[in-house]
């Protein structure tokens, strides 16, 4: 039984204590849950990112824990403005922070946690270098009762979850942002769940363990999917059309243009030059950009 019905995209007010969240419902009973854009900090405790939670009468499943276990407690008190039913599962689609750090407060509330054997890697990997910059820039206060906690069970390729009647699908393409990228889809609702495959509204960053490469494969294999709706991992519920605009034809583009520089003998000093300027209008351009260029000639180099 659901304590809030809402139209299609409706978007909710949200309480105080949990910080600067927002709710869209994207389907009947499946939400998006927007962070902010900008930095991870004390106020948004590391939810600098955008959710999920599919709710079924059997349960609930969340997509991606939060940034902090103080982050999932946030999340928690938003869906318990939506829904009565318990998080049941929750499934972290990368190793960023954001997408499985909250991983122990679920735990202790009795949920089972899945992701890709890859993104576990990933995390086991990155955790202590993660926990040390959202240190310092959450402080110890914000970031108390954070540990990393990991999937009880992992998938290679894909995994499917039933619950309430609602098939639930979850395919990890290959490596993009990180390299457990997964995205999930919702056949029966056409909604797809994309992690940090895909940016809307702001540049995306191509980090020194992303692949370009991997990045395009993995957009197209979710994208082959034509889903109606798009949560993103970062930024508002969208449309296919403008996850390719953000995503897809910012990554193209760039790794295009690098090609031609690099064939041209171009070296990485003035590969921050390349143009990119049709998407200035994406948030963090200017301090993203050069860096995305660099990250990605270092990476063709290779290809």
């Amino acid at each position: 039984m659901f304590r809030i019905a809402l139209a299609v995209l409706a978007i909710l007010p949200v309480p105080l204590f949990a910080g600067t969240l927002t709710t869209v419902e994207v389907a009947p009973n499946t939400y998006a849950i927007e962070g902010p854009f900008g930095q991870r900090d004390a106020e948004n405790l590391g939810n600098n990112a955008t959710f999920g939670l599919i709710v079924t009468d059997e349960g609930a499943v969340l997509v991606d824990a939060g940034g902090s276990y103080k982050g999932a407690a946030a999340l928690d008190a938003v869906i318990g403005t939506l829904t009565d039913q318990p998080v049941k599962y929750v499934i972290d689609t990368g190793g960023q922070d954001h997408r499985w750090l909250g991983n122990g407060y679920w735990k202790e509330h009795g949920a089972e946690i899945i992701t890709s054997e890859d993104a576990l890697a990933d995390q086991k990997a990155r955790a202590s270098m993660e926990l040390t910059m959202l240190d310092a820039l959450l402080g110890q206060e914000a970031l108390a009762g954070t540990e990393p906690v990991y999937a009880g069970t992992t998938f290679d390729e894909s995994y499917t979850l039933t619950l309430g009647g609602r098939e639930i699908q979850i395919t990890h393409p290959g490596p993009a942002h990180t390299p457990g990228d997964s995205f999930v889809w919702l056949p029966e609702d056409k909604v797809m769940f994309t992690g940090d495959i895909v940016f809307v509204g702001r540049i995306l960053g191509v980090l020194d363990m992303s692949s370009s490469k991997g990045w395009v494969e993995a957009f197209e294999a979710m994208a082959a999917h034509e889903p109606a709706h798009v949560v993103p991992g970062h930024g508002p519920a969208t449309d296919l059309a403008t996850a390719t605009r953000d995503t897809y034809d910012y990554l193209t583009n760039l790794r295009t243009q690098m090609t031609d520089y690099i064939d041209g003998g171009g070296d990485i000093i003035g590969s921050v030059d390349v143009d990119q300027s049709q998407f200035e209008y994406l948030q963090d351009f200017d301090t993203l950009a050069k860096r995305n260029a660099q990250a990605v000639f270092s990476q063709m180099e290779w290809e």
